[in-house]
């Protein structure tokens, strides 16, 4: 989809920003020369849209050498920079490696990419996911990574993926616990089961969105919710257009609710 069906789509439903997924094959990536990142700031700046995130790639815990993962991180950073984001998303990735070994790995590399992004005004954000699919594991992450780069909360911080949660046997109470902080950056979606992770319109399926919404302080949240609607990899799923008004209202409903409005 290209940028000025993104930035229509997002102003004609009244969404305040977008996460831009930022692989090769996407209008907005890494590789972009800094005439192309300033114009597409420019398209969002006059748009009135945000970047809410640059989401990339990189894992943080596989196995093998630090310098390409944090070589990757930096490409991110620099790009989230120059379009005015605040915020990029990396993996955990740890796959079978043991568990204590793929957490030393993110640490490492969280707080050397931490010391590099925080003046950048940019932070790079774990995402629940995959091996550290729990809130967790990344807060487990996370604090090591504190301990090892005192201030590191400027660098790096969680992205709460409201599906691997809940995936991971977490509601989301315990999941804001697990944190011991309202995270920055939720996303949300809606799945039929557990089983079948094709993605459907926002409280169509199973997933605790109310719940969530109502643990994270509905209308007096703070930070990003950013509805991730993964047709990319479901081709099955519905055109997510047609459903962006009903979506945005459906939000609106539960943050209402969560309120106490």
């Amino acid at each position: 989809m290209d940028l000025q069906t993104v930035l229509g789509l997002a102003t004609t439903h009244g969404y305040q920003g977008v996460e831009l997924r930022a692989h090769p094959e996407e209008p907005v990536h890494p590789g972009l020369d800094t005439g192309r990142r300033a114009a597409v700031a420019r398209e969002f700046r006059d748009a009135g849209v945000v970047v809410s995130a640059v989401a990339g790639y990189p894992q943080v815990a596989a196995p093998g050498p630090d310098e390409p993962v944090l070589a990757e991180i930096r490409a991110l950073a620099r790009l989230a920079h120059d379009l005015g984001s605040g915020c990029v998303r990396v993996f955990p990735g740890g796959g079978t490696a043991p568990g204590a070994e793929a957490d030393a790995a993110a640490v490492r590399r969280l707080a050397a990419a931490a010391r590099e992004t925080a003046p950048l005004g940019v932070r790079v954000l774990l995402e629940t996911h995959d091996s550290h699919r729990r809130a967790a594991d990344v807060a487990r992450v996370l604090a090591a990574v504190r301990e090892r780069e005192p201030g590191s909360e400027a660098g790096a911080g969680p992205l709460w993926d409201l599906m691997h949660t809940w995936l991971g046997g977490e509601s989301p109470a315990q999941s804001l616990a697990a944190f011991g902080a309202v995270p920055h950056y939720v996303q949300v979606k809606d799945i039929a089961s557990a089983e079948d992770t094709t993605p459907l319109p926002l409280g169509a399926g199973v997933l605790p969105l109310r719940e969530a919404l109502r643990a994270l302080g509905g209308h007096r949240y703070g930070g990003w919710l950013c509805w991730e609607y993964e047709k990319r990899w479901y081709e099955e799923a519905a055109p997510l257009g047609p459903l962006l008004a009903a979506g945005r209202a459906r939000l609106d409903t539960l943050l209402s609710a969560g309120t106490g409005d």
